[in-house]
């Protein structure tokens, strides 16, 4: 039997083959990815992921399923402990201080995949914002697992890759994925197209990500 999540990753397979092959993850494994443009996208990123774990809660308090309800708060409260934390280890390295994080303003992209995931909450349903949420887990995974195997000469950018291929988060992408399935059958047709939609646009999304790290992207370029 195919899955929801299966319809839905193959739609958006096409999104998702252009972002594995992105100029951005090639020339990051190649080793030809500048510091510059490494530090521009975790600085976004840091952005991203204080909001997508804020996400997770915001979702969770409108469910009442004690599975579901339970795996989003450790999904924020992992985001905090352990990504965030990756992340903090990644600006140590790359001497990036918190004067920097609070004056670096939000990116056009990075501003409106958040949005999008926001109004898939406030102005939809938590099952729509469940499936907004999906790509960012899975369309990782599938790149780290993906790259592990040329990995990259440039040690930060092996242990960027390390952290998608890892065996614990692929179990929490596996969850993610599970959790989808269920939120899919809780609702009518029309209400799986939107959460179709949001999925998509969320990976379209993930595909702008690569472009915007790339182009260092500001809204005097816009």
């Amino acid at each position: 039997m195919t899955t929801f999540t299966n319809q839905i990753h193959e739609l958006a397979k096409p999104l998702w083959l252009r972002g594995a092959h992105h100029p951005f993850i090639k020339q990051l494994t190649s080793g030809d990815l500048p510091l510059s443009t490494f530090r521009y996208y975790l600085l976004q990123d840091r952005y991203y992921l204080s909001e997508f774990g804020k996400l997770h809660d915001k979702i969770a308090d409108q469910l009442t399923d004690k599975t579901a309800i339970q795996f989003l708060r450790d999904g924020a409260e992992g985001l905090k402990n352990g990504e965030i934390a990756v992340r903090i280890g990644f600006f140590t390295q790359l001497n990036i201080s918190k004067e920097e994080i609070a004056l670096t303003p939000i990116a056009p992209t990075a501003y409106n995949y958040v949005n999008h995931m926001y109004a898939a909450l406030y102005q939809g349903t938590p099952q729509r914002a469940i499936a907004a949420l999906l790509p960012c887990y899975w369309l990782y995974n599938e790149i780290g697992q993906a790259l592990i195997r040329q990995g990259s000469p440039v040690g930060l950018y092996q242990q960027w890759i390390e952290t998608y291929d890892s065996d614990g988060y692929t179990d929490s992408v596996n969850k993610m994925i599970q959790l989808t399935n269920r939120a899919a059958e809780q609702v009518d047709d029309a209400e799986r197209q939107e959460m179709t939609t949001a999925f998509i646009r969320s990976s379209a999304y993930e595909l702008g990500y690569w472009g915007m790290s790339l182009r260092h992207e500001n809204w005097d370029s816009l």
